[in-house]
């Protein structure tokens, strides 16, 4: 993966933003705000996360990296969007898209020699931009398994006897 670590991290980034849209296309607004247990994200909130992300991180990350320069760590609970205020969440999954497209064009500048270079995250210490680039793919898909799985809770209970094939899904099984 090393030598094509930029194309694999694009083609997932490239799938998330569509991945999103059809997801808030025809769901009820109460189900993409319905948490799957206390102290987890709903969708929504998923959503707004990976939209503070493109606005505030990965790409900001990128050019420090780019520069080799130090960068700030980003924490969601103090510094994240608490609500989606009165767009649509199809108006959420258009603006996510619209930023992840600007990203892709940053991503465009990086090269297989820059994988190598280094910055320091405030928390984590050194980091490559090969780490960053692998951390973001891995992130995408995290929260967007993460909304899906808060999206599958209602239909877990109520699916009767065949609950039992869904205890690695189920919220109330990882809260046990």
């Amino acid at each position: 993966m090393n030598d094509e670590v930029v194309l694999w991290v694009k083609r997932v980034l490239e799938t998330t933003p569509s991945r999103w849209i059809e997801l808030t296309k025809g769901l009820p607004e109460d189900l993409l705000k319905l948490p799957p247990a206390d102290q987890e994200w709903s969708a929504l909130q998923c959503l707004l996360h990976l939209i503070d992300t493109e606005r505030w991180v990965f790409p900001v990350r990128i050019n420090h990296l780019l520069n080799e320069e130090d960068f700030p760590a980003f924490n969601p609970d103090r510094e994240g969007t608490k609500s989606g205020g009165e767009q649509s969440f199809q108006a959420l999954a258009e603006e996510f898209a619209r930023l992840r497209q600007e990203s892709l064009g940053v991503l465009i500048k990086v090269t297989q020699a820059d994988l190598v270079k280094r910055g320091r995250h405030q928390e984590l210490g050194p980091v490559t931009l090969s780490e960053l680039l692998h951390e973001w793919a891995a992130h995408d898909l995290m929260h967007t398994v993460q909304a899906e799985q808060a999206l599958m809770q209602p239909f877990i209970r109520g699916s009767g006897p065949w609950e039992v094939y869904f205890r690695l899904h189920d919220a109330r099984q990882k809260s046990k």
